[in-house]
């Protein structure tokens, strides 16, 4: 019994549970954008920073359980789902944690405002991709009972049905984000060059959190899969 390994002290000898919270953090993460989003409209910077230093923090959290996990999950596990699975989507979870992040530095540093035009679109867009992550958490979640049924019977089927839910709300953030898109090229040439190629970034980086939240569950489907 590892007594002494710091992951089997938090969670047990499974791997799962740490998992499972180390996606939450993430989805931690995503959630505060909102409110760092609120802030930057307002025009409340020492706001934004509270709100980016909330991020910064939960972000390094869920580095030191990636860590943690990459450390000490052993190599053989008795479990029908494989060392190299569970560490890649590990890593899948982690790069939205990071891209949250991104985005909030980005905005902060540049002290970004959207354009009062696409504030609306923006909200709701960053919204969907949101509901995208906490989706892959929900599934995420379900781990525990597809070990409990060896990843059979009607928890797959759940688990599959979770996980279509998680494309068709992906592909809503596809629709939403072609529609800012669209409405910032035609606002292009009352913007500053600069402020434009920024603005693009940071959707292509709100619609990069759903298509994470996508590859979560393409990796758990895998898992159901194998």
């Amino acid at each position: 019994m590892a007594i002494g390994n710091p992951l089997y002290n938090l969670f047990g000898k499974s791997p799962i549970k740490p998992l499972q919270e180390h996606m939450t953090a993430v989805v931690e993460c995503a959630e505060a954008l909102q409110d760092f989003l609120a802030a930057s409209i307002a025009n409340d910077w020492p706001a934004a920073e509270q709100v980016y230093n909330r991020i910064y923090t939960t972000e390094r959290r869920a580095d030191e359980l990636k860590k943690q996990l990459r450390l000490h999950m052993p190599n053989g596990l008795f479990m029908p789902v494989s060392r190299t699975d569970l560490l890649e989507l590990l890593s899948v979870q982690d790069h939205i944690a990071n891209r949250a992040k991104d985005i909030a530095g980005l905005m902060l540093g540049r002290q970004m405002r959207i354009p009062e035009i696409l504030q609306d679109a923006v909200k709701e867009f960053l919204g969907a991709s949101i509901s995208a992550t906490r989706q892959a958490l929900k599934a995420i979640n379900e781990l525990d009972e597809l070990l409990e049924t060896g990843f059979t019977g009607s928890e797959v089927t759940f688990v599959e049905e979770l996980i279509e839910q998680l494309d068709e709300l992906e592909n809503r953030t596809d629709i939403l984000e072609r529609d800012i898109r669209h409405r910032l090229f035609k606002l292009e040439t009352a913007l500053a060059p600069v402020e434009v190629m920024f603005l693009y970034q940071i959707i292509d980086s709100i619609g990069e959190l759903a298509d994470l939240a996508e590859r979560v569950g393409g990796r758990l489907q895998l898992l159901l899969a194998r």
